[in-house]
């Protein structure tokens, strides 16, 4: 997972040269799962090496306070209250006594009548946001069997299986320049695997497994029909902790970032990502694959800050399916 200190970082490097991205004329059947015959493959994410991609910068400013003044005219002496005699006085003190009463003890009579209910309920929220975890419960076990973690020499990331005979997707970073590989599925079975292409311009590499069993290809969506304020979920290997799932939204479309030493739209969220999620999927709300988490904005502090990028699946897809037949 590629982090941003005080700009933003690329994740990836093009060492290993730089792929285009085809359009298949006869796309392969059966990747990401049977939905209609184009083929939408998502890139796993791992924890790599920081390297710089360029983003504008946001300008922010302010106007100086106290910038204008409000004129205040002078103050007029007041008029003297009217003197009242110490009859009057005693009549408005009691008048003031017996209001004042009175009130009290309309409270007490409503406690006492009411019993322990109290005088004013409180507005309750309806349990709305149970059903809603509830549903993104259903979502994460639906899309965690098809997450994998990846590790190498040089750190670990995440990916998902594509299809059932044995091809994950991930990010190019996560892989790069590693000889040796490993994949744990998310029944804790750990399997070799090999490298089998990559897109270093776009980020992306296929690895293939030759376990095929308990293989659980994720089912991938659209992400053309991504809204802003659209919940997703992001599913990965975190700092190592595999099978970690956060919530979020999508914060924006077509953001433009560095990614692979290219620029590319990317969609921004607001789900934690974090080193180590890199090639993890970023699944909507019905547990569809809609893009791969790739890079964070961070703070001097390093982590998650709530803006993170993932690349569109319908772009990552073609990518994927090019790999696999090459």
């Amino acid at each position: 997972m590629a982090v941003v200190r005080g700009r933003w970082t690329d994740p990836g490097d093009d060492r290993g040269g730089h792929v285009d991205a085809l359009v298949l004329e006869a796309p392969v059947r059966g990747l990401g799962r049977p939905r209609g015959p184009e083929f939408r493959t998502p890139p796993l994410g791992v924890r790599q090496e920081t390297v710089p991609f360029h983003a504008p910068g946001a300008r922010v400013t302010a106007e100086p306070a106290g910038a204008h003044r409000a004129y205040v005219p002078p103050r007029e002496n007041p008029p003297k209250p009217p003197k009242t005699s110490p009859r009057g006085r005693l009549l408005v003190a009691a008048a003031l006594v017996a209001a004042v009463t009175g009130t009290v003890a309309g409270v007490a009579g409503a406690r006492l009548s009411d019993g322990p209910s109290p005088v004013a309920a409180l507005p309750q929220v309806p349990p709305a946001s149970a059903a809603s975890l509830t549903g993104l419960s259903a979502t994460a076990a639906r899309v965690l069997p098809s997450v994998v973690s990846i590790e190498t020499r040089r750190g670990g990331g995440s990916g998902f299986v594509v299809d059932d005979r044995g091809h994950v997707l991930t990010n190019a970073h996560v892989v790069m320049g590693s000889s040796q590989v490993s994949v744990t599925l998310n029944d804790g079975s750990r399997l070799t695997a090999r490298v089998v292409g990559m897109d270093t311009g776009e980020d992306l590499a296929v690895l293939e497994v030759d376990y095929l069993m308990n293989l659980t290809p994720a089912t991938l969506g659209r992400s053309a029909e991504l809204s802003v304020g659209d919940q997703v979920l992001a599913i990965g290997s975190p700092l190592g902790l595999s099978g970690t799932v956060t919530a979020g939204i999508v914060s924006a479309l077509d953001r433009e970032v560095r990614l692979g030493g290219s620029q590319r739209t990317a969609v921004q969220t607001d789900a934690s990502i974090n080193p180590g999620n890199s090639g993890g999927p970023l699944v909507n709300a019905r547990g569809e694959v809609v893009g791969v988490n790739t890079a964070i904005a961070a703070g001097r502090g390093g982590g998650n800050i709530g803006i993170g990028f993932a690349i569109p699946i319908d772009r990552a897809a073609p990518i994927a399916e090019r790999i696999i037949r090459n």
